[in-house]
């Protein structure tokens, strides 16, 4: 479907969220006023969540929007956002201040249907109006929300894990959109953030774009036995096809210390959780080590600013990935990032990066501190860097 040219109308079947507030411009740091540097951070955006290229090295292949709608043309694009899109109160389609962006991680296996997924990486992305940093913020999984009702997915409405929100709006034919825009919703409530635009993918989407770059640097800080794969004839094998070989299965184990891995490898200790300090907030600031990474590859590597291997990458993304604008084209999205500063993504931490659970019958459930419902207002006023000053300890001290 492709994406609508106007904002969008409120779904008949969800409650609306709350809206937001006014959005004030922060442009402080901890020592003062930003200092921009000379290379685009736009470029490095290219790659978010493995596959999300909206953005491109427009100078380098000449500032073209032809060429960036060709290499992007293949891309599905989808109403992902629904109600959670913003409204033209809100700014509507003009990217020139803030800009918030929903990432979302699903992992899908073999006949799974898109009513039995859940998107267990969830990553806010949010540009300043100032355009000169880009800042992720990931959401627990597990953590405690109220997700609206859907008569079209037959919930009507209640408490759940935020992961959940996925599967719930997917059910009844709506499919990764009906999830994606019932995610979207249920952080607006949570939050008070509306979004400029959403993208999807599936994990195996990331796999395919690391393999694409050649592999990408990462440094484990945690030794960690996968929880998913195991070697089989010297070969990495998910569980499941593992024990079907009925061969000896020999654990993988991500040792401690900095090397580039290939697809497979980066992915796995990418996703795990168990057998960490922090468990999944451990994992979350793993996934946004890789995200920054494979950015940080495909810009040094050139990819970015090569049509040919540009259009390469978002082939090699195929049907694991969709991608909502809000109604803008792609290449006016490209364009309005150009001139960002290529200051390195900020990875920033919900709780301190530790656990804060509740007991819910017989499954523990995240809540989201104070302060970090603080640092969600200051994304939702375009506040951030304010708060970061003010806060440095929500800054991620992952490499």
């Amino acid at each position: 479907m492709p994406v609508q040219t106007s904002r969008r109308s409120p779904s008949p079947d969800q409650t609306e969220p709350p809206g937001r507030t006014g959005t004030t411009v922060g442009k402080s740091t901890r020592g003062g006023k930003r200092a921009r540097r000379k290379d685009p951070l736009w470029a490095r955006l290219a790659l978010i969540m493995g596959a999300v290229l909206l953005v491109s090295s427009g100078v380098a292949i000449v500032g073209s929007k032809v060429v960036i709608n060709q290499a992007t043309s293949g891309i599905e694009q989808e109403n992902l956002l629904g109600d959670a899109g913003k409204s033209d109160a809100e700014g509507g389609k003009d990217l020139e201040g803030p800009i918030n962006m929903l990432l979302l991680g699903v992992d899908v296996r073999g006949a799974w249907g898109p009513e039995n997924v859940r998107a267990d990486t969830i990553i806010v992305l949010h540009i300043p109006a100032s355009h000169d940093q880009a800042y992720l913020v990931s959401i627990p999984r597990d953590t405690e929300v109220q997700v609206p009702a859907s008569k079209k997915s037959g919930w009507g409405g209640g408490t759940a894990k935020i992961n959940s929100a996925f599967e719930i709006g997917a059910k009844n034919g709506a499919g990764w959109a009906g999830g994606a825009q019932m995610m979207a919703a249920t952080i607006k409530n949570l939050t008070g953030i509306s979004f400029d635009g959403a993208a999807i993918i599936n994990f195996e989407g990331f796999k395919k774009v690391i393999d694409a770059l050649g592999s990408v640097h990462l440094c484990v800080d945690q030794e960690v036995t996968s929880y998913h794969m195991k070697w089989v004839d010297g070969k990495p094998m998910w569980n499941s096809d593992a024990e079907r070989s009925g061969k000896p299965m020999k654990p993988i184990v991500h040792k401690k210390g900095c090397r580039d891995m290939k697809g497979w490898e980066a992915l796995d200790f990418s996703r795990q959780r168990y057998g960490l300090k922090n468990g999944d907030y451990d994992r979350q600031q793993h996934q946004q080590q890789l995200i920054k990474a494979m950015a940080k590859k495909a810009m040094d590597s050139g990819v970015i600013t090569n049509p040919i291997k540009l259009n390469g990458l978002v082939k090699s993304a195929g049907e694991a990935f969709v991608l909502d604008t809000g109604g803008t084209p792609v290449a006016d999205f490209v364009f309005t990032m150009r001139g960002v500063a290529a200051n390195d993504l900020v990875m920033l931490r919900t709780n301190d990066g530790h656990f804060n659970s509740v007991t819910e019958g017989a499954e523990e459930r995240e809540v989201l501190k104070p302060i970090s419902l603080e640092m969600f207002k200051a994304v939702r006023d375009d506040k951030l860097a304010d708060f970061i000053a003010a806060n440095p300890n929500v800054i991620s001290t992952k490499k």
